[in-house]
Protein backbone atom coordinates (compact mmCIF):
# COMPACT_ATOMS: atom_id res chain seq x y z
CA UNK A 1 0.00 0.00 0.00
CA UNK A 2 1.09 4.13 -0.63
CA UNK A 3 1.82 5.81 2.81
CA UNK A 4 -1.02 8.00 3.27
CA UNK A 5 -0.98 10.76 5.95
CA UNK A 6 -3.84 12.93 6.82
CA UNK A 7 -5.42 15.34 9.79
CA UNK A 8 -8.91 16.13 8.51
CA UNK A 9 -10.65 15.04 11.70
CA UNK A 10 -11.03 16.76 14.87
CA UNK A 11 -7.71 18.39 16.66
CA UNK A 12 -6.00 17.10 13.76
CA UNK A 13 -3.07 19.72 12.32
CA UNK A 14 0.13 18.82 9.23
CA UNK A 15 0.86 19.75 6.18
CA UNK A 16 2.21 17.13 3.39
CA UNK A 17 5.45 18.66 1.61
CA UNK A 18 6.45 15.46 0.51
CA UNK A 19 5.97 11.37 0.58
CA UNK A 20 8.77 9.08 -0.91
CA UNK A 21 8.04 5.24 -0.07
CA UNK A 22 7.88 5.43 3.81
CA UNK A 23 9.29 8.42 4.45
CA UNK A 24 7.30 11.57 4.34
CA UNK A 25 8.23 15.48 5.46
CA UNK A 26 5.61 17.63 6.82
CA UNK A 27 5.14 20.75 8.26
CA UNK A 28 2.86 21.90 11.41
CA UNK A 29 0.50 24.26 10.33
CA UNK A 30 0.23 27.80 12.43
CA UNK A 31 -3.12 28.81 14.40
CA UNK A 32 -5.34 30.48 12.31
CA UNK A 33 -4.43 34.53 12.42
CA UNK A 34 -1.49 33.42 14.79
CA UNK A 35 2.06 32.83 14.63
CA UNK A 36 1.67 30.16 17.21
CA UNK A 37 2.48 26.52 15.87
CA UNK A 38 3.57 23.42 17.67
CA UNK A 39 0.74 20.61 18.19
CA UNK A 40 0.57 18.36 15.25
CA UNK A 41 -1.71 15.01 15.00
CA UNK A 42 -2.62 13.33 12.02
CA UNK A 43 -2.86 9.45 10.81
CA UNK A 44 -0.58 7.34 9.01
CA UNK A 45 -2.26 4.83 6.66
CA UNK A 46 -0.55 1.89 4.67
CA UNK A 47 2.59 0.87 6.94
CA UNK A 48 1.77 -2.13 8.36
CA UNK A 49 4.68 -3.81 9.45
CA UNK A 50 7.29 -1.39 8.20
CA UNK A 51 9.56 0.88 9.29
CA UNK A 52 8.06 4.75 8.73
CA UNK A 53 9.64 7.76 9.18
CA UNK A 54 8.36 10.91 9.39
CA UNK A 55 10.03 14.21 9.20
CA UNK A 56 8.89 17.55 10.66
CA UNK A 57 10.83 20.41 8.77
CA UNK A 58 9.48 23.66 10.41
CA UNK A 59 9.88 22.74 14.11
CA UNK A 60 12.97 25.32 14.03
CA UNK A 61 10.55 28.46 14.11
CA UNK A 62 7.52 26.75 16.43
CA UNK A 63 6.85 28.51 19.26
CA UNK A 64 8.48 26.85 21.94
CA UNK A 65 12.02 25.24 19.85
CA UNK A 66 13.35 24.35 23.36
CA UNK A 67 10.76 21.68 24.11
CA UNK A 68 12.48 19.46 21.14
CA UNK A 69 15.21 18.80 22.40
CA UNK A 70 14.66 15.29 24.52
CA UNK A 71 10.77 15.04 23.27
CA UNK A 72 9.24 11.65 22.21
CA UNK A 73 6.11 12.19 19.66
CA UNK A 74 3.09 9.96 20.68
CA UNK A 75 1.99 6.81 18.39
CA UNK A 76 -1.11 5.02 18.96
CA UNK A 77 -3.25 2.22 17.16
CA UNK A 78 -6.06 2.11 18.69
CA UNK A 79 -6.26 5.92 19.73
CA UNK A 80 -6.66 4.67 23.39
CA UNK A 81 -3.38 3.91 24.02
CA UNK A 82 -0.46 6.02 23.27
CA UNK A 83 3.19 5.00 23.39
CA UNK A 84 6.39 7.18 23.08
CA UNK A 85 8.20 6.75 19.64
CA UNK A 86 11.95 7.21 18.98
CA UNK A 87 12.26 10.80 18.12
CA UNK A 88 15.35 13.33 17.20
CA UNK A 89 16.23 16.69 17.09
CA UNK A 90 18.53 18.40 14.80
CA UNK A 91 18.89 21.44 12.58
CA UNK A 92 15.15 22.53 12.94
CA UNK A 93 13.69 19.14 12.13
CA UNK A 94 12.01 16.90 14.47
CA UNK A 95 12.07 13.14 13.34
CA UNK A 96 9.81 10.42 14.21
CA UNK A 97 10.04 6.72 13.82
CA UNK A 98 8.56 3.58 14.42
CA UNK A 99 6.96 0.33 12.98
CA UNK A 100 3.36 0.29 13.34
CA UNK A 101 1.31 -3.33 13.54
CA UNK A 102 -1.45 -2.25 11.42
CA UNK A 103 -2.57 0.20 8.48
CA UNK A 104 -3.44 2.89 10.47
CA UNK A 105 -1.73 4.79 13.30
CA UNK A 106 -2.25 8.20 14.71
CA UNK A 107 0.75 10.53 15.99
CA UNK A 108 0.47 13.41 18.49
CA UNK A 109 2.47 16.41 19.85
CA UNK A 110 0.48 14.60 23.55
CA UNK A 111 -1.55 11.84 23.71
CA UNK A 112 -4.84 14.20 22.48
CA UNK A 113 -8.06 14.89 24.17
CA UNK A 114 -10.89 15.07 21.64
CA UNK A 115 -13.93 17.40 21.99
CA UNK A 116 -15.98 14.23 21.50
CA UNK A 117 -14.20 12.73 24.87
CA UNK A 118 -15.26 16.20 26.32
CA UNK A 119 -18.61 15.71 25.45
CA UNK A 120 -18.07 12.46 26.50
CA UNK A 121 -17.07 13.95 30.05
CA UNK A 122 -20.23 16.30 29.77
CA UNK A 123 -22.85 13.62 29.47
CA UNK A 124 -21.03 11.76 32.24
CA UNK A 125 -20.95 14.52 34.44
CA UNK A 126 -24.34 15.54 33.82
CA UNK A 127 -25.79 12.26 34.98
CA UNK A 128 -23.62 12.30 37.91
CA UNK A 129 -25.83 12.91 41.31
CA UNK A 130 -25.49 16.69 42.76
CA UNK A 131 -23.96 17.93 39.00
CA UNK A 132 -25.64 20.53 37.38
CA UNK A 133 -23.97 21.56 33.56
CA UNK A 134 -24.84 24.50 31.89
CA UNK A 135 -23.52 26.94 28.96
CA UNK A 136 -22.30 29.55 29.21
CA UNK A 137 -22.54 30.88 26.18
CA UNK A 138 -20.79 30.09 22.59
CA UNK A 139 -17.36 30.52 21.20
CA UNK A 140 -17.24 32.03 17.94
CA UNK A 141 -17.13 28.76 15.87
CA UNK A 142 -20.43 28.41 17.47
CA UNK A 143 -19.52 25.68 20.53
CA UNK A 144 -20.97 25.49 23.64
CA UNK A 145 -18.62 26.79 26.64
CA UNK A 146 -19.37 24.17 29.08
CA UNK A 147 -19.95 24.76 33.04
CA UNK A 148 -20.50 22.14 35.27
CA UNK A 149 -21.00 22.82 40.19
CA UNK A 150 -21.23 20.40 42.31
CA UNK A 151 -20.89 20.72 46.01
CA UNK A 152 -22.80 22.86 48.39
CA UNK A 153 -20.07 24.18 50.75
CA UNK A 154 -19.72 28.22 51.14
CA UNK A 155 -15.96 28.24 49.62
CA UNK A 156 -16.11 29.37 45.91
CA UNK A 157 -13.52 27.05 44.45
CA UNK A 158 -12.96 27.55 40.36
CA UNK A 159 -10.96 24.91 38.50
CA UNK A 160 -10.64 25.82 34.65
CA UNK A 161 -8.03 23.99 32.00
CA UNK A 162 -7.10 24.46 28.32
CA UNK A 163 -6.67 27.65 27.82
CA UNK A 164 -3.98 26.43 25.63
CA UNK A 165 -5.47 23.96 23.64
CA UNK A 166 -2.35 22.43 22.75
CA UNK A 167 -1.52 21.25 26.27
CA UNK A 168 -4.15 18.35 25.84
CA UNK A 169 -2.90 17.07 29.62
CA UNK A 170 -4.80 19.62 31.04
CA UNK A 171 -8.02 18.38 29.97
CA UNK A 172 -6.58 14.75 30.90
CA UNK A 173 -5.90 16.33 34.90
CA UNK A 174 -10.11 17.76 34.44
CA UNK A 175 -11.09 14.72 33.63
CA UNK A 176 -9.28 12.70 36.52
CA UNK A 177 -10.08 15.96 38.96
CA UNK A 178 -14.34 15.49 38.15
CA UNK A 179 -14.55 11.52 38.62
CA UNK A 180 -12.86 11.57 41.38
CA UNK A 181 -15.26 14.31 43.07
CA UNK A 182 -18.26 12.68 41.95
CA UNK A 183 -16.84 10.06 43.62
CA UNK A 184 -19.46 9.59 46.60
CA UNK A 185 -17.03 6.80 48.19
CA UNK A 186 -14.23 8.80 48.41
CA UNK A 187 -14.23 10.53 51.96
CA UNK A 188 -11.92 13.28 50.70
CA UNK A 189 -14.46 13.97 47.83
CA UNK A 190 -17.25 13.85 50.18
CA UNK A 191 -15.51 16.29 52.86
CA UNK A 192 -14.52 18.74 49.60
CA UNK A 193 -17.83 19.16 48.74
CA UNK A 194 -19.09 20.05 52.10
CA UNK A 195 -16.74 22.58 52.51
CA UNK A 196 -16.87 24.10 48.79
CA UNK A 197 -18.66 24.93 45.71
CA UNK A 198 -16.94 23.60 42.52
CA UNK A 199 -17.44 25.71 39.93
CA UNK A 200 -15.94 23.81 36.91
CA UNK A 201 -14.84 24.59 33.48
CA UNK A 202 -13.04 21.28 32.07
CA UNK A 203 -12.25 23.10 28.21
CA UNK A 204 -11.79 26.54 27.84
CA UNK A 205 -11.09 26.89 24.74
CA UNK A 206 -13.11 24.67 22.42
CA UNK A 207 -12.38 26.22 18.97
CA UNK A 208 -8.56 25.71 19.25
CA UNK A 209 -8.84 22.55 20.56
CA UNK A 210 -11.03 21.09 17.23
CA UNK A 211 -9.19 23.24 14.80
CA UNK A 212 -5.98 21.94 16.28
CA UNK A 213 -4.26 24.91 17.51
CA UNK A 214 -1.39 25.16 20.22
CA UNK A 215 -2.33 28.65 21.94
CA UNK A 216 -5.39 30.12 20.49
CA UNK A 217 -9.00 30.36 19.82
CA UNK A 218 -10.82 31.32 16.35
CA UNK A 219 -9.14 34.54 16.11
CA UNK A 220 -5.96 33.79 17.20
CA UNK A 221 -6.09 35.12 20.45
CA UNK A 222 -4.43 33.67 23.28
CA UNK A 223 -6.95 33.61 25.93
CA UNK A 224 -4.75 33.36 28.66
CA UNK A 225 -3.52 37.27 27.72
CA UNK A 226 -7.21 38.40 27.71
CA UNK A 227 -8.60 38.70 31.47
CA UNK A 228 -7.94 42.23 31.49
CA UNK A 229 -10.41 43.42 29.36
CA UNK A 230 -12.12 40.14 27.40
CA UNK A 231 -14.47 41.01 24.32
CA UNK A 232 -17.49 38.78 23.18
CA UNK A 233 -15.68 39.73 19.73
CA UNK A 234 -12.40 38.17 20.23
CA UNK A 235 -12.37 36.28 23.64
CA UNK A 236 -15.81 35.16 24.58
CA UNK A 237 -14.79 32.51 26.62
CA UNK A 238 -12.83 34.23 29.04
CA UNK A 239 -15.39 36.95 28.61
CA UNK A 240 -18.59 33.92 29.82
CA UNK A 241 -16.31 32.79 32.32
CA UNK A 242 -15.16 35.74 34.08
CA UNK A 243 -18.70 37.08 34.05
CA UNK A 244 -19.51 34.07 36.04
CA UNK A 245 -16.86 33.90 38.47
CA UNK A 246 -18.01 38.10 39.37
CA UNK A 247 -21.52 36.64 40.33
CA UNK A 248 -20.24 33.66 42.61
CA UNK A 249 -17.09 34.95 43.83
CA UNK A 250 -14.15 33.41 44.03
CA UNK A 251 -12.22 31.89 46.97
CA UNK A 252 -9.45 29.94 45.13
CA UNK A 253 -8.83 29.41 41.27
CA UNK A 254 -6.58 26.62 39.54
CA UNK A 255 -6.06 27.54 36.04
CA UNK A 256 -4.50 24.06 34.30
CA UNK A 257 -1.74 24.15 31.69
CA UNK A 258 0.60 21.86 30.40
CA UNK A 259 4.19 22.30 29.50
CA UNK A 260 6.56 21.99 26.72
CA UNK A 261 9.52 20.41 28.77
CA UNK A 262 9.05 20.19 32.34
CA UNK A 263 8.10 16.67 32.86
CA UNK A 264 6.58 17.04 36.81
CA UNK A 265 3.39 18.80 37.82
CA UNK A 266 4.15 22.26 39.63
CA UNK A 267 2.67 25.68 40.51
CA UNK A 268 3.21 28.86 38.86
CA UNK A 269 1.98 31.35 40.92
CA UNK A 270 0.58 35.11 40.60
CA UNK A 271 3.39 37.17 41.68
CA UNK A 272 2.73 40.57 39.17
CA UNK A 273 -0.65 41.40 39.56
CA UNK A 274 -1.52 44.80 40.69
CA UNK A 275 -3.28 43.68 44.20
CA UNK A 276 -0.19 41.40 44.87
CA UNK A 277 0.76 41.44 48.87
CA UNK A 278 3.22 39.30 50.44
CA UNK A 279 0.89 37.64 52.81
CA UNK A 280 -1.39 36.77 50.13
CA UNK A 281 1.56 35.25 48.25
CA UNK A 282 2.37 33.48 51.19
CA UNK A 283 -0.22 31.61 51.36
CA UNK A 284 0.08 30.71 48.03
CA UNK A 285 3.45 29.29 48.80
CA UNK A 286 2.01 27.25 51.78
CA UNK A 287 -0.64 25.56 49.74
CA UNK A 288 2.18 23.98 47.23
CA UNK A 289 4.22 23.04 50.41
CA UNK A 290 1.28 21.24 52.05
CA UNK A 291 0.94 20.11 48.98
CA UNK A 292 4.39 18.16 48.20
CA UNK A 293 4.17 16.64 51.52
CA UNK A 294 0.88 15.38 50.86
CA UNK A 295 1.42 13.43 47.67
CA UNK A 296 4.69 12.02 45.99
CA UNK A 297 2.90 13.21 42.37
CA UNK A 298 3.61 16.98 42.93
CA UNK A 299 7.01 18.44 43.78
CA UNK A 300 8.91 21.85 44.16
CA UNK A 301 12.17 21.00 42.73
CA UNK A 302 11.21 21.85 38.59
CA UNK A 303 9.11 24.93 37.78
Amino acid sequence: MTLSITSAFDAGNIRVTSISGNRAELEIIHDHQSDFFQWFHFRVAGAAGQLVELVITNCGSAAYPDGWPGYKARVSEDRENWFMAETDYADGKLTIRFEPDTNAAWVAYFAPYSMERHHDLIAWAANQPGVEQRELGKTLDGQPLDYLTLGDGPKQVWLYARQHPGESMAEWWMEGAIERLCDEEDSVARLLRQQATFHIIPNMNPDGSRRGHLRTNAAGVNLNREWHAPTMEKSPEVFLVKAAMDETGCDFAMDVHGDEAIPANFLAGFEGIPSWTDAHGEKFYAFARRLAAQTPDFQLDLG
